[in-house]
């Protein structure tokens, strides 16, 4: 009798898990852009696509990390395009989008940020930022809508660093992300899906420029405020966007990746 409930069992689990399984959308042969996907956060999304058989077109401004990007990806077999851009440029940024065939999903990891006050903060650096995080995303919203493919997505990328009374650009352009992955949502459903995905302060390439000890002290700061006690690994982050992107059924929403940090 044991025995037949546990062989009950282990079929019921395969069962569903074949089901869940199921339930995500396959990216196999599905064309993936990720405008900067040549390092951080936007590389990992780009490995763990084209593991999953997705052919990819990455976007970014630095031509030697896009070359080796693509390098390191066609050894694993999978079909990579490259197109130097800095997203900042609108008029390039226009430029580049023409030259895309059409796709099937696109993550964007553009967007500067900044801490400080609105008070102590220059208001050169606050339109910089806010440039940056909202606008040129709006930008992006805009031209990938008309070439996305029905069934598609968009997936920006939020943030959870800043609150209204410690933050300025950093906060406003975050919760523009927000909204922009809101209304975008509506207008462009039921072609497409948008979302956006919410990662606190992470260990990343983006911080290439600040020395390693500055690094290393704001880590250990995040990991004394974070709840889960630790700062999170790129994979935790990468894993949420293919997420969304794979979910047929999620639209117009954030997922925070960030340890709990936005409970306090």
């Amino acid at each position: 009798m044991a025995r037949t409930i546990r062989w009950w069992l282990n079929w019921r689990l395969k069962r569903w898990l074949h089901s869940e399984e199921q339930g995500m959308a396959s990216l196999q042969a599905k064309h993936l852009v990720v405008v900067g996907g040549s390092s951080g956060i936007g590389w990992q999304v780009a490995q763990l696509a084209a593991a999953q058989g997705a052919q990819l077109t990455l976007l970014g401004r630095n031509a030697e990390r896009l070359a080796q990007a693509q390098a390191t990806l066609t050894q694993q077999g999978a079909q990579v395009a490259t197109l130097v851009v800095d997203a900042h440029d609108h008029d390039a940024l226009r430029s580049a989008f023409k030259q895309l065939a059409a796709f099937d999903h696109l993550v964007s990891m553009v967007g500067d940020a900044m801490g400080g006050g609105f008070l102590s903060a220059d208001m050169a650096l606050i339109e910089k930022v806010i440039y940056s995080k909202f606008l040129t995303n709006v930008l992006i919203g805009k031209l990938a809508a008309e070439k996305v493919r029905a069934g598609g997505s968009l997936t920006f990328t939020a943030g959870t660093g800043g609150r209204a009374q410690d933050a300025c650009a950093s906060y406003v352009g975050n919760q523009g992300i927000v909204s922009l992955a809101q209304g975008l949502a509506v207008e462009l459903a039921p072609k497409a899906r948008v979302n956006c995905v919410a990662p606190t302060w992470t260990v990343t390439p983006f911080w290439r420029q600040q020395a390693a000890e500055q690094v290393e002290q704001t880590r250990q700061h995040f990991a004394e405020i974070i709840p889960l006690g630790r700062t999170a690994e790129i994979d935790e982050l990468a894993s949420a966007y293919l997420f969304l992107i794979q979910n047929d059924f999620i639209t117009g929403q954030q997922i925070a990746v960030d340890g709990g940090i936005m409970l306090g």
